[in-house]
């Protein structure tokens, strides 16, 4: 709004049209008005008051927790610049569940981001999957599930309850919650046996 001096619906859309383009709308921001990314990261992104939103989440945490590490490493892969990425995690109270990020890099332009595939071979690099096939990957972006799917990823698209089921499905498996991943991947949870023992 401020830059581009749009009014707030003008700059909704455009903030869409950019997003369903590119997947990020400050990819279609920076290719088209020159706006630079890590100032926009700090202005928008890095101001956000997350605080008063996210809190820490023991379900979710207790999810992670389940994971097995001996046939998975838990991974961030995020379009937003590390800031903000690792914000996120530390407020939901599960940053030291992941064994790394892979996110947009704003200060290399051009950008480089889902549903890109050059994005998807920078996190296979940076988490050292042994395999494109070997990856697991869940996202609440019908694009970037697509485009994961066609790499070779495992892939699941999560739509919550709030949002339509979409008419044409992104990839093999649709979750309404995380909660759900067990029943579909059993092999990469520790059994509940183990859990009691």
């Amino acid at each position: 709004m401020k830059h581009l001096d749009l009014s707030t619906e003008d700059a909704h859309m455009l903030h869409q049209k950019y997003y369903k383009e590119y997947g990020l709308a400050i990819e279609g921001l920076t290719r088209h008005h020159k706006i630079d990314p890590l100032e926009f990261n700090y202005e928008v992104d890095d101001a956000l008051p997350l605080d008063d939103i996210l809190k820490p989440d023991p379900k979710l945490r207790k999810l992670l927790e389940s994971l097995d590490r001996t046939k998975v490493k838990p991974w961030l892969l995020t379009n937003a610049y590390v800031s903000h990425g690792k914000r996120v995690v530390k407020l939901l109270g599960v940053e030291d569940l992941f064994e790394g990020i892979t996110y947009c890099d704003y200060g290399n332009v051009p950008l480089v981001c889902k549903p890109s595939q050059e994005m998807y071979a920078k996190a296979e690099k940076e988490a050292g999957a042994p395999s494109t096939e070997s990856c697991y990957f869940v996202d609440d972006s019908h694009l970037n599930c697509k485009h994961a799917e066609a790499r070779g990823w495992t892939t699941v698209h999560l739509v919550e309850p709030c949002n339509p089921t979409p008419r044409i499905p992104a990839s093999r498996y649709l979750v309404s919650s995380l909660h759900e991943l067990p029943m579909h991947f059993p092999d990469v949870f520790k059994s509940q046996e183990a859990d009691t023992a």
